[in-house]
């Protein structure tokens, strides 16, 4: 199977979906489900956050639990790897209300198609207004639509 933007995404959120309840009995918090395909392989990593912190053992204890649970749900065509970790210091940001957390944080964001001929672009979050980002970039604040935007992640 060969993985389009809405293929990923409908998977991925069929797969939020599915460990969401495991993620929550844990005590943790789902941050974001990434994948991507790698020749013939899939990569699958799963990004969880606790208030106190994730330890070693949350990732090693979520990642056998949800392998059990997508070996039986079988939502990813072909073979996969599974990563679990915590999103760390320069953690990527999946949803609008990430972007909120962080007003004020430095952010290196990729969108889908270019904006002003770039697609790349670094900038300060200043302000999230439903699914739109602002981002002031060199002086300039710019809007963006959240789902305009492929990959970002905090500046460290």
């Amino acid at each position: 199977m060969r993985y389009t933007v809405s293929t990923v995404k409908s998977s991925v959120a069929l797969i939020s979906e599915l460990i969401g309840p495991t993620v929550a009995a844990l005590g943790l918090e789902l941050w974001g489900v990434d994948l991507s395909q790698q020749g013939r392989f899939s990569l699958l990593r799963i990004y969880i956050e606790r208030e106190e912190g994730v330890a070693i053992e949350d990732c090693e204890k979520l990642s056998r639990q949800v392998s059990a649970l997508l070996d039986v749900e079988d939502p990813i065509a072909g073979e996969y790897s599974l990563e679990v970790s915590s999103p760390g210091l320069d953690r990527p940001l999946f949803s609008a209300e990430q972007y909120a957390r962080f007003v004020g944080s430095e952010v290196n964001l990729r969108l889908r198609n270019p904006l002003q001929g770039r697609r790349k672009f670094k900038g300060t979050i200043v302000k999230v207004t439903g699914d739109n980002i602002g981002l002031l970039v060199e002086g300039v604040e710019i809007d963006l639509a959240h789902s305009d935007i492929e990959k970002a992640n905090i500046i460290y």
